[in-house]
């Protein structure tokens, strides 16, 4: 049994991984894209919820505020009563709008599976040369 050996130039070697390596690129370019919509995607939410605490907190400081300021008035002077609300409001509003930051600060926006396949695919253009 005799085996024939294919002989390819070095510019048809040369052409073929210019291909592969294009090819290549375009991948880890609709990757890195996928990996950041993702990421923004969470971090939209993450905005989301610090809006909603800024409003939640705005929303319930009109609301409470004035309810519990009429009946603390009813057993101590009125500036006390309004300033012990006002703190308290202030304490919760201030927990959501820091839940959202701390949620923001956490996302990672680097693509980091493209940054690894970039990373073998630098190993694997070396073997190739």
């Amino acid at each position: 049994m005799s085996y024939v050996k294919e002989e390819r130039s070095l510019g048809e070697l040369f052409s073929e991984l210019t291909q592969e390596v294009q090819r290549l690129f375009r991948q880890e370019v609709d990757l890195a894209k996928l990996e950041l919509s993702q990421k923004v995607s969470r971090m939209v939410r993450d905005v989301i919820f610090l809006v909603a605490g800024v409003a939640v907190g705005y929303a319930g400081f009109l609301a409470l505020a004035a309810a519990a300021i009429i009946i603390l008035g009813t057993f101590m002077p009125w500036w006390l009563s309004a300033l012990i609300v006002t703190a308290l409001l202030a304490g919760g509003s201030y927990a959501l709008v820091r839940k959202g930051l701390d949620d923001m600060k956490r996302g990672d926006l680097a693509p980091r599976q493209t940054i690894e396949t970039l990373k073998e695919d630098r190993e694997w253009v070396k073997e190739r040369m």
